[in-house]
């Protein structure tokens, strides 16, 4: 959600740092993410591609220290986990939008390591990418993220922090589904 705000705000010519502008986009954009594919829709309009790109990481870390944007897009992720047994991921899921959540995890990698997967993807998708560039832009945006005065990066008391650095993406989901399952029965 974020990461769509800072690319429209983009397109429509609003600052970052305007916040009667992007009160007004927040307060009409309309979110809609297909449950089967995971695209993300705005309107009738497909952003999934868009909101992917390098530039769209770094636009939702600054659209995100905005506190009009933050009211805005936590309630909506409220009303998506209002009727549980949904998986979100975010930076403040566990301890603003969903506190109450009955299973939290903290994922971290080390940056070098996250901005190797990160360029993975990108020169899958056929970008050009500079590993040590996007190590630093991981880490600022990290110091960012953690630094805001409004819902800063941590984890919550009851996560369970996973360092992923070193354990590949299916024994990660597989030990996140075997907790998962213990905490709440069947999930099926």
């Amino acid at each position: 959600m974020y990461r769509a705000v800072g690319v429209l705000a983009r397109e429509r010519h609003i600052a970052v740092d305007d916040d009667a502008g992007l009160a007004d986009l927040v307060a009409t954009v309309r979110f809609h993410v297909e449950p089967s594919t995971g695209c993300v829709h705005v309107g009738d309009r497909d952003l999934s591609a868009v909101i992917r790109r390098p530039d769209a990481g770094e636009l939702a870390s600054l659209v995100s220290t905005r506190t009009v944007v933050r009211q805005r897009l936590v309630a909506l992720q409220r009303e998506l986990g209002a009727g549980g047994r949904v998986v979100m991921e975010g930076r403040d899921i566990g301890t603003v939008v969903l506190p109450d959540a009955p299973v939290k995890f903290y994922l971290t990698a080390a940056p070098e390591e996250r901005a190797k997967r990160r360029a993975l993807e990108l020169r899958a998708a056929g970008v050009a990418v500079d590993e040590a560039a996007l190590t630093l832009e991981l880490t600022e945006r990290d110091r960012r993220d953690m630094g805001r005065a409004h819902s800063p990066l941590r984890p919550a008391a009851d996560a369970l922090v996973v360092d992923t650095t070193t354990i590949g993406l299916e024994a990660v989901v597989d030990m996140m589904e075997g907790i998962a399952r213990a905490r709440l029965g069947p999930l099926g």
